[in-house]
């Protein structure tokens, strides 16, 4: 997943900047030695390029040179993977990072971390034991997508099914059965949404 970025722009970047950081405009002209105004032109596209101190401290700031990204030289992408899902149930969520995993920019910008899957609940969904989930961090999905759900202190991997007291999950595999949430179960538990699923990579690492 090494890949040539193609058209990055600046407001790509500060766009991206804000998502990853919770920053509002005010807080990166703060950061970067601008005005609000500038802010403003970078996100309208009106400047698309900076230089000197303000380009070394965006730079800074991502972690990346933003000289080298707007001039569309190669970079290279990556997202933590943070430990595990349980494709099933009865597993508590391990917390150990677990290295990095490269994306493409577009990807980058989509989603925010890995999950490694133990257990083969997702089947046939294309979710196997082993692989990797890339997620999007939310706290509420479509009816019907696949989600990181915990579970007090477990963490799992299912389709959500919302009903009107509360939600179903459901495995993609016919071995199992669907679990179903009361809202009462959901606040005492607790049921928490964690993310949605993007896509099943085989972890290649």
């Amino acid at each position: 997943y090494y890949d040539e970025v193609k058209n990055m722009l600046l407001k790509d970047l500060i766009i991206d900047l804000k998502k990853t950081s919770s920053m509002d405009n005010y807080q990166v002209a703060e950061a970067c030695g601008v005005s609000y105004t500038t802010v403003t032109r970078w996100l309208n596209g009106s400047v698309d390029h900076i230089q000197g101190e303000t380009a070394k401290k965006l730079s800074a700031i991502i972690g990346k040179d933003v000289t080298q990204l707007l001039k569309n030289e190669q970079q290279t992408f990556s997202r933590p993977i943070l430990g595990y899902t349980k494709a099933g149930y009865n597993m508590f969520l391990d917390q150990n990072y677990l290295g990095e995993y490269h994306v493409t920019y577009d990807d980058y910008k989509r989603g925010d971390y890995f999950l490694k899957v133990v257990g083969n609940s997702m089947e046939n969904a294309g979710i196997k034991d082993g692989g990797l989930v890339y997620v999007e961090k939310c706290n509420q999905v479509d009816n019907g997508q696949i989600a990181i759900v915990r579970i007090g202190d477990e963490v799992t991997v299912k389709r959500l099914i919302k009903r009107e007291n509360g939600f179903i999950l459901r495995p993609e595999n016919s071995y199992m059965e669907d679990r179903y949430f009361s809202k009462e179960d959901i606040e005492n538990l607790p049921v928490e949404i964690m993310g949605k699923v993007l896509y099943f990579i085989i972890d290649l690492v």
